[in-house]
């Protein structure tokens, strides 16, 4: 059995985010399940779809989620981790960052950043994810985050940086 003590927790049961490659991965499929059958939460459902792979299941519930919920910010999240899922990497980055600068100095830049830090470290830009990563922490310990958020920013910036200083040593 896998250990993944040091996986940082998604705060959706049965999710973490795997410290190598920083996607969230289901860990648990039976708590992750029952957690899923409780809500009627369409962003809940699409990001566990997104953690299983079932890219084109998710596709479709965004698009049916968006037309109740245009303006919804963790769709438009979704829906940028979506692009990167499925390789479109600069859409992904260019829909993250407009939301960056749209919802800069909010409750929902940090998470917009660390978003945006994946789809960086997804695409290969090392040195940009690390950049987007360290502001995800710094505006979450301003913000008194939880440990879990703090954690999970730190350790996708130290995988950052470990990758960048790997590409700089190689190139």
């Amino acid at each position: 059995m896998k250990d993944y003590s040091d996986w940082p927790l998604t705060g959706f049961p049965g999710i973490a985010t795997n410290p190598e490659t920083l996607v969230p991965e289901v860990i648990d499929e039976e708590l992750c399940a029952a957690t899923l059958a409780t809500t009627s939460d369409a962003a809940a459902e699409i990001f566990v779809l997104l953690a299983r792979g079932e890219n084109s299941a998710a596709a479709e519930l965004i698009a049916e989620a968006r037309l109740r919920e245009p303006g919804s910010l963790p769709l438009r999240i979704l829906e940028a981790d979506l692009s990167a899922a499925v390789n479109e990497n600069e859409r992904a980055i260019r829909r993250l960052k407009n939301l960056s600068a749209e919802f800069r100095g909010s409750e929902g830049e940090a998470v917009i950043r660390q978003h945006l830090g994946k789809a960086y470290f997804v695409a290969g830009q090392y040195h940009a994810a690390a950049n987007s990563y360290a502001l995800a922490l710094e505006l979450r310990v301003a913000a008194g985050a939880s440990a879990a958020l703090i954690y999970s920013s730190t350790v996708a910036l130290q995988r950052a940086r470990d990758m960048a200083e790997r590409f700089d040593s190689v190139a």
